[in-house]
């Protein structure tokens, strides 16, 4: 699958069922990159990253399958698009390694994940610790020119660019210094509780959500019954239909919040059911998540392979 477009690389770490927020937030990008086809995307399982938190081989088997099946339900082609899992690939590890060899620890105790670990007081492990160069190592592997993070991602794009700027000054220029990409307009979506929805707040809309599952958490978002619009509720509508739309029938329905729950289910009902039914698809088929995983890890290797070669010579371990 080699191009000459510049390389698009992002990441998601299997950790959990995925919700409506993690859609609108980066999954529905993935797939106007691959609709866009201005650069070579990849699309990385990051179960490295997600041995973190999750440790248990069985439950890590289980998350990476629904990672891969919610790829290819929310639209992602295999044929068009690269979907790999980070593990397929040890020049990753490898290249974190000797990113770790120039990297200083108070460099990496600036990173937001290990000081709110230490404001809270967590025990930190030294995968949190070193989580910075194995995303650098992520990103540099393949020369990727363009990275698409939220605002609150940024610090791992510019570890990613000292990492290779570093890298460059001491054994030569080796590595594309990337660029993040901050999605416009991406909406915080709020979970049912009001709070920003998140599987650690146990608020979610699940993606693939049965349609009595998701009349059960509608009806459970949490209103202010001082206005006469449910802000929640609203806040949740306005990223299935638009503004114009959406005015006439709250307008309509002003103060009747079961009124607004009940048309919020409708169309939240109407948007998943067909990312719903292609998941049963492709869940059904024994062989795709092994076949897309197969195809994936052989182009991630080739490109990784050539890069890593490089970076030997450069340190002169080859």
């Amino acid at each position: 699958m080699e191009t000459d477009k510049p390389i698009l690389l992002s990441g998601i770490k299997p950790t959990g069922a995925p919700h409506i927020g993690n859609y609108f937030g980066a999954l529905r990008q993935f797939v106007e990159f691959q609709t866009i086809g201005t650069h070579q995307c990849y699309f990385m399982i990051a179960d490295y990253h997600a041995l973190n938190s999750v440790q248990n081989a069985g439950h890590m088997r289980e998350l990476t399958r629904e990672l891969v099946l919610t790829f290819l339900a929310i639209g992602l082609n295999p044929d068009k698009v690269v979907i790999f899992k980070q593990s397929d690939v040890p020049a990753h590890t490898e290249l974190a390694w000797i990113f770790d060899t120039i990297t200083t620890m108070p460099y990496l105790m600036r990173a937001h994940a290990y000081k709110d670990a230490e404001a809270k007081k967590h025990e930190i492990s030294v995968g949190v610790f070193n989580y910075p160069m194995l995303m650098a190592a992520d990103i540099l592997l393949y020369n990727a020119a363009r990275v698409p993070v939220g605002q609150d991602q940024k610090q791992h794009i510019e570890y990613a660019r000292d990492t290779a700027e570093k890298f460059n000054r001491i054994y030569g220029d080796t590595f594309v210094v990337p660029e993040e990409y901050i999605v416009p307009d991406v909406a915080v979506v709020p979970g049912i509780d009001g709070q920003k929805m998140s599987k650690s707040y146990q608020n979610t809309i699940p993606l693939f959500a049965s349609r009595s599952e998701i009349e059960e958490l509608v009806m459970a978002i949490v209103t202010d019954s001082s206005g006469d619009r449910p802000e929640n509720v609203y806040q949740i509508h306005r990223l299935l239909k638009s503004e114009h739309d959406l005015t006439p029938l709250y307008e309509e329905h002003k103060g009747k919040y079961k009124a607004l729950k009940e048309a919020l289910i409708e169309d939240l009902d109407a948007f998943i059911k067909p990312m719903r039914e292609r998941y049963a698809e492709f869940a059904a088929n024994t062989t795709v998540v092994a076949e897309t995983l197969e195809k994936g890890a052989a182009a991630a290797q080739e490109r990784a392979k050539e890069k890593i070669e490089e970076v030997r010579r450069a340190v002169g371990v080859a």
